[in-house]
């Protein structure tokens, strides 16, 4: 799963150098007579599954850990933020986008697992992985200061009473972004685990911890106060953008699917667990998001864990999500490590090898927490992310990466004409919500000394 530079910008042939690990491994490559003078690419086959060996690996990821890392990549803060999403978009046009959006991530993760391997546009894939993963990442930092900021700042006024919403902050509370400060040892602590088949016990115990979450947020959302019927069906195109970059953020598994398929045991089975998995993701998605907006209406927050009233039960959803994304941080980081940090431990002797891996870690985690210190909105973090490296990883490179691989092959006419289709739209999304989220945070004018979780907008 990892390469170095002169692995990355190898052109079209097929890479089978023993020291080189690859991201994908559930195709063969296609035919490339025309790019490649390989000897043996005429006995490959796109559809040929059976005859990849994983080189320098014998053990794997079952299926059922790579289904548990493929829920804990998707099921993040994405989610939660998707009731404000579909408030951006409108409640009839949002939900009908929802399950487009999803129909097309899931066929272009496919894409990229079968594609990503051939070209000399991989390094493009890998820079786009880093960004997005390591996007992610600064995320996660905001979500886990905004929730337990909450949390704390609350704790005096907290009593079982589920039915009285306390919003209100103390004054004179600890600003957001110490409460980054504080969490960025434990989360350096935790990137040093450098085995993914080692942080499945933890995505378990992450993935425990969000379901119970998210049944509180379901039960809380079906069983609570009147529900607003007056919400808009289409919303207009500016807030469109921000929905469009809110709900591919939310598929935040686009990255994770490389590493997962190259680790997983019987690659064969892949595509199998990614649909199983990626069809339990969209179905959350879908009735949260439109639930969730329903409910809190034009009151939703960036995440919707931060308009739940201040009792201990809903307080403790907000630690458990919160421990759910400590531990998915972890995850998302690790496909981001496995891309950057070889290229620095190729240049070291074999007795600075871990110093130097741990090194790297650490300076790539104490750049996000940076980053979140700087931008500490969510729903803007979350939108811009989206906007420039999800899109461009989900919707725009797959397809592009199919035509280019298979052409010489005789693609046919209306997958051309469907790729460009799924990129065309990719990049209008890219400009559109780019443009939009960068405006949002030049003319929002609230200093950063007042923003903490109670005034997101």
């Amino acid at each position: 799963s990892g390469s170095s530079c002169e692995a990355a910008i190898m052109s079209t042939k097929k890479l089978t150098s023993e020291d080189y690990n690859d991201y994908s491994s559930t195709e063969n490559s296609p035919d490339h007579d025309c790019l490649s003078s390989s000897p043996d690419s005429s006995s490959r086959s796109s559809d040929n599954f059976g005859n990849y060996q994983r080189i320098n690996e014998r053990t794997g990821t079952t299926p059922i850990e790579t289904l548990i890392h493929l829920l804990k990549g998707n099921i993040g803060t994405g989610l939660l933020s998707l009731p404000l999403a579909v408030k951006n978009a409108g409640i009839v046009l949002g939900p009908i986008s929802l399950v487009i959006m999803g129909v097309v991530a899931v066929h272009c993760m496919h894409l990229l697992v079968k594609c990503s391997r051939y070209l000399s546009a991989k390094i493009l894939v890998e820079f786009f992985l880093i960004l997005t993963q390591l996007g992610f990442c600064c995320v996660y930092f905001v979500f886990l200061a905004d929730n337990i900021k909450q949390v704390v700042d609350v704790a005096n006024a907290t009593n079982n009473n589920c039915n009285q919403n306390i919003s209100t902050l103390e004054s004179g509370s600890m600003d957001s972004r110490l409460y980054m400060l504080s969490f960025l040892p434990f989360i350096i602590l935790l990137v040093y685990i450098r085995n993914l088949k080692y942080l499945a016990p933890f995505s378990l115990l992450a993935n425990l911890a969000m379901c119970v979450s998210l049944v509180l947020i379901y039960w809380y959302i079906f069983t609570s106060a009147t529900y607003t019927n007056d919400l808009p069906p289409v919303a207009g195109w500016k807030s469109y953008a921000m929905f469009f970059g809110t709900a591919i953020f939310a598929f935040e598994g686009i990255g994770v699917v490389l590493p997962l398929e190259n680790k997983l045991e019987d690659p064969q089975k892949f595509p199998l667990i990614l649909y199983l998995g990626m069809a339990i993701v969209t179905t959350l998605y879908l009735t949260l998001g439109v639930m969730g907006y329903i409910r809190f209406g034009s009151e939703i927050a960036g995440s919707i864990t931060l308009n739940l009233p201040a009792c201990w039960l809903y307080q403790s959803v907000k630690i458990l999500y919160s421990f759910g994304i400590f531990i998915t941080y972890a995850v998302q980081f690790f496909v981001a490590a496995e891309i950057i940090v070889p290229v620095f431990v190729a240049k070291v002797s074999e007795r600075w090898e871990l110093w130097v891996n741990l090194a790297v870690r650490t300076v790539l985690v104490i750049i996000t927490c940076v980053l979140a210190i700087l931008i500490p909105r969510l729903e803007i973090v979350i939108t811009l992310v989206g906007s420039i490296s999800s899109s461009t990883l989900a919707l725009i490179f797959p397809p592009l990466l199919e035509i280019t691989t298979y052409y010489c092959e005789g693609i046919s006419r209306w997958k051309i004409a469907k790729n460009i289709m799924i990129s065309v739209v990719g990049f209008v999304g890219f400009v559109a919500g780019t443009y939009v989220s960068i405006e949002e945070l030049v003319f929002y004018t609230v200093p950063l000394t007042n923003i903490t979780a109670g005034n997101h907008r």
